[in-house]
């Protein structure tokens, strides 16, 4: 049996819809009542994954986790440090130690982030690969808002990340993200069992939350357009990220749960074409209709946001046999119909 943590969220109910398509038996655990139409043979268990009896009991028969439960988004404010502490570490180590302790577990698949990776890869003419700090606030407040060379203060050119780049987190929710990951690395080698981590790009699509700070981007900028409202970007709007559609989430995870044996590591989870947060926010506009307002590059910044990160898409292709499919601009038409019909 195949447990989802999370299997009520918006990625984790995809992945629960892709699995039960298969017929694979399929239990769900989250902390929230389903909010969507639940496929026939799926159990849910309504629960804490921080609760450790709640937690045994999920875990009854099961010999797949696909650990998607987490507390998302970059949030408001420092208040929410504890939060994410206690959803996805503690969360986490609590799924952990029952799953050692049920002894029928035998596969582990992880929904990481990109966001472990802070700033993204870049080239400088002079230096070659480089990994700039963190932006400085004088730049930002100036509008400088490309990272220089860290060692000679050039330009530089953003480069797609591989799973093998630095990791370096910028936020707290990128560093509970990171933790997660290394307990499920010291799970593994304890268990002796892979670990199969997905590291999602800027997700989208169907389900996606709205109208809270822990929404994604793509939620934000339609939910604006929805009350006719234009979508407010930050910076110059040039920040480069790869938007990739939940159902291509789902059917990584899927790849990864149904694979003969477990296979080990770390992969990027993206469409594989980079593009910027105002290229986005035009084809949200796009999707609305002749008449639309148009998205307002307002300037600005967010401390915990990085200038450029994008995939490498090739080690989740060769060994996971993943290749992204929906269309960029359908999906975001999609996500658009979605949040105007219920707005």
């Amino acid at each position: 049996m195949d447990l989802v943590t999370g299997g009520c969220g918006f990625i984790g109910s995809h992945i629960v819809d892709a699995l039960a398509a298969l017929g694979r038996p399929v239990r769900v655990l989250d902390h929230e009542p389903p909010a969507w139409p639940v496929p026939d043979g799926v159990e849910v268990i309504t629960g804490d994954v921080r609760d450790s009896a709640t937690v045994s009991a999920a875990l009854r028969g099961v010999t797949t986790i696909c650990h998607q439960a987490a507390m998302v988004g970059l949030g408001v404010d420092l208040d929410d440090l504890p939060g994410y502490v206690s959803h996805n570490d503690l969360g986490t180590a609590v799924l952990l130690r029952e799953a050692a302790h049920a002894h029928t577990v035998d596969r582990l698949v992880l929904a990481s982030s990109m966001v472990v990776y802070g700033e993204g890869r870049y080239t400088c003419p002079a230096d070659g690969i480089v990994r700039p700090g963190p932006r400085a606030l004088e730049d930002l407040e100036a509008g400088r808002y490309e990272p220089p060379c860290p060692q000679c203060g050039r330009p530089l050119e953003p480069q797609r990340v591989p799973e093998d780049a630095p990791v370096d987190p910028r936020n707290v929710y990128a560093a509970t993200k990171l933790q997660q990951e290394h307990l499920a690395s010291a799970w593994a080698r304890e268990r002796r069992l892979p670990v199969t981590a997905l590291r999602y790009h800027n997700v989208y699509g169907p389900r996606m939350p709205r109208d809270t700070p822990y929404a994604g981007v793509a939620s934000l900028f339609a939910s604006e357009l929805a009350a006719g409202r234009p979508p407010r970007v930050f910076e110059d709007g040039g920040q480069l990220r790869d938007f990739v559609h939940v159902r291509d989430i789902a059917a990584a995870n899927v790849l990864a749960i149904t694979a003969d044996q477990p296979i080990d590591g770390a992969f990027n989870v993206c469409s594989g074409t980079p593009r910027s947060v105002l290229d986005m926010a035009e084809a949200l506009a796009r999707a609305a209709g002749a008449g639309a307002p148009q998205p307002e590059v307002v300037g600005g910044y967010r401390l915990g946001d990085v200038r450029h990160v994008f995939a490498d898409p090739s080690q989740a292709s060769e060994l996971l046999g993943f290749t992204a499919q929906e269309d960029f601009d359908a999906g975001m038409a999609e996500l658009f119909a979605g949040v105007s019909t219920v707005g």
